[in-house]
């Protein structure tokens, strides 16, 4: 139930009442965990991030998971694999149980905005992708990965700038051994700052800009009837700091990076979208 607010020029969702069985008892109280919270998440590197355990309510997480659907069966999800990528996701709604329509109406809900915005310490208002654009569910099985990138920084079709993501994973008894961290690189891409497991209920929200190198760049290596789950949602501003913008590159798809000292060979090539009679067609294609 989105409407615009003409005053503000964004769009908002109505308030949805926080379901206790959503958030864990442990965090009910997004307010005084979001200022409890926010130096450790503005001063975090190599960009603001936090990570929390145990953030929902793992019976309702348990439907989540149980509703994951078989991605290789459905009309409504895509298959990558290229030099850059190597997945599974889709965005369309239609693909989502209602326990998964519940769960992200609550993520995009004011309530949950709330919270996100104070523990950001953003000065504009958040607002959420009805669209879903590049985020909903993920799935990654054996020999998948991600390279290290930093994200496309303008929506093509809200033309809002993109600054927060968060990723709740979705994958019980994960091994170390099995690969498939999330990794932070610093901005000139010569180390990994922080490591990340996709452990079950394991959220992780960081900023992003045109120098937020992330990823899982290591082929997973787990058994064939294993897969890397994940749901990703992601938030705007109208405009975003000097700072964080690539002058080159003012507005861009996923940017991919090489680690240094590593045989990643990423294809540098931008994608620009046109959008015709409500499908997506490449307008575009330019190197970096």
């Amino acid at each position: 139930m989105s409407r615009i607010d003409s005053k503000h020029n964004f769009f908002y969702f109505e308030k949805l009442e926080m379901n206790s069985d959503i958030i864990s008892e442990k965090y009910s109280d997004l307010i005084r965990l979001s200022l409890n919270k926010k130096d450790e998440y503005i001063n975090a590197k190599p960009f603001p991030f936090i990570l929390l355990d145990n953030f929902f309510n793992a019976d309702y997480l348990d439907k989540i998971l149980d509703d994951f659907p078989d991605m290789l069966k459905s009309k409504y999800s895509y298959k990558f694999e290229t030099r850059n990528d190597k997945k599974l996701s889709t965005t369309s709604p239609k693909i989502f149980s209602d326990n998964t329509n519940h769960f992200v109406n609550f993520l995009n809900s004011h309530k949950f905005l709330d919270f996100l915005q104070n523990l950001t310490g953003f000065k504009s208002h958040l607002i959420p992708d009805p669209y879903f654009w590049g985020g909903g569910l993920h799935e990654i099985k054996r020999g998948g990965f991600l390279k290290i990138h930093a994200d496309y920084n303008v929506h093509p079709l809200l033309k809002l700038n993109r600054r927060i993501n968060i990723l709740i994973y979705l994958n019980k008894d994960w091994k170390e051994e099995w690969n498939g961290h999330l990794e932070f690189w610093n901005k000139d891409m010569s180390k990994c700052e922080y490591k990340i497991l996709p452990n079950f209920n394991r959220i992780v929200i960081f900023n992003t800009n045109d120098f937020s190198y992330h990823g899982h760049p290591t082929p997973i290596d787990c058994p064939e009837n294993v897969s890397r789950k994940s749901l990703a949602l992601y938030y705007y501003t109208n405009g975003r700091p000097e700072s964080e913008i690539n002058k080159k590159l003012p507005v861009h798809s996923t940017l991919y990076q090489n680690r240094k000292n590593s045989d990643d060979n990423v294809d540098k090539t931008m994608v620009e979208f046109k959008k015709i009679f409500g499908k997506f067609y490449i307008r575009k294609k330019t190197t970096y």
